[in-house]
């Protein structure tokens, strides 16, 4: 008896170590979200809320999720990243141009730690960035626009000129202009990403400038529902909107960042993810079109399917040549197609869009 006694507390030592050792290493990754604007019902911080919605219920036995909603670009979202790492967070996604350089900040000084910057270009040994190629989606609805339009004339809002919202813009008066040549596009900034009075309030401008149809590249439903009450026909952008305009809504370039996410999170998990700068559309599943409205004409319907197919499989590029700015230079030589360098550093608008960029 005393020597079995002896063995069985010797023992207990080392079996508390192996539970504990186990329980380290089943222990869910911490798994944290930095959005810039509040979450809402659509828009940009609504679609990557979503993904961590399904990644939290889809990945329970793998990942814990935090996130914090409507931080400022610069101090703020900088002070929240090293939160994070200071809370534990393994990985953390930060879905924001400006918050670019607070996380190559933060992240220098935590190794240990992976970051994902969306629609940053920077990366480093722990930091990746990914972005989307939206302009397809926009390009879509141009086409759209420039069958429905009658007037051949549509109203933009718009939030800052990055390249990415130039490239949106830009598309978007390209696929409107293929089968319209002399349609226009006027435009209104707002410099605000999310800023509803802003929205509305250019909205209603550009209605009264004679628009027969609206678009935007901001994020929240105010442009979408100034279009249903006014009965002008929009198309959406980041989510589905057809459930804010019901009547009018045509459909929307919606952002499905779910499976990106799982990738990611499957990778480090595996100890296999490698800093890269990762770009995906309509091929890759990173985009996607919402359903037509039911008052788009059958004949419509089958052009923007044969559209559209031609861009997921490669036979179409938004950004194919000759292509001229505003000022009549040519941008883009015909059989030649804007590569991703050119598209990253995108300044200029094209032949076809009123407006001009804030100074």
């Amino acid at each position: 008896m005393p020597y079995k006694f002896t063995r069985a507390k010797a023992a207990a030592p080392m079996l508390l170590a192996s539970l504990a050792m186990s329980a380290q290493a089943a222990e869910p990754m911490k798994t944290c979200f930095l959005y810039s604007n509040p979450i809402g019902e659509s828009g940009w911080t609504y679609q990557h809320e979503l993904a961590r919605r399904a990644l939290a219920a889809s990945m329970a036995d793998k990942i814990t999720t935090k996130y914090v909603e409507n931080v400022a670009e610069g101090p703020d979202a900088e002070r929240v990243i090293r939160n994070f790492v200071q809370e534990g967070c393994k990985l953390i996604f930060t879905p924001s141009f400006g918050f670019m350089e607070p996380t190559i900040k933060v992240a220098r000084q935590a190794p240990k730690v992976i970051f994902m910057n969306g629609t940053g270009y920077k990366t480093a040994p722990n930091v990746g960035a990914y972005n989307a190629r939206y302009y397809e989606g926009r390009y879509l609805e141009g086409v759209l626009a420039g069958h429905v339009s009658k007037k051949g004339l549509a109203g933009y809002v718009s939030a800052f000129p990055i390249p990415e919202v130039l490239q949106g813009l830009n598309a978007f008066t390209l696929g409107m202009r293929s089968v319209n040549p002399n349609a226009q596009v006027k435009l209104i900034w707002v410099n605000a990403w999310y800023d509803p009075g802003k929205e509305r309030e250019a909205a209603n401008t550009l209605a009264t400038l004679g628009v027969d149809l609206l678009t935007y590249d901001t994020s929240s439903v105010a442009v979408v529902t100034a279009g249903e009450e006014k009965g002008i026909p929009t198309v959406g952008y980041y989510s589905d909107m057809s459930r804010f305009g019901p009547k009018t809504n045509l459909t929307s370039v919606v952002q499905t960042w779910t499976g990106y996410y799982t990738r990611v999170i499957e990778d480090v998990l595996a100890g296999r993810w490698k800093p890269a700068q990762t770009v995906g559309g309509l091929r890759e599943g990173m985009i996607k079109m919402a359903p037509l409205n039911a008052s788009v004409p059958a004949e419509v319907r089958d052009k923007f399917a044969a559209v559209e197919k031609d861009i997921a499989e490669g036979r179409l590029h938004p950004f194919a040549g000759p292509i001229f700015d505003q000022a009549g230079k040519q941008r883009v030589a015909a059989g030649q197609v804007l590569g991703a360098a050119e598209l990253d550093k995108m300044n200029f608008l094209v032949n076809g869009v009123d407006g001009t960029p804030p100074k």
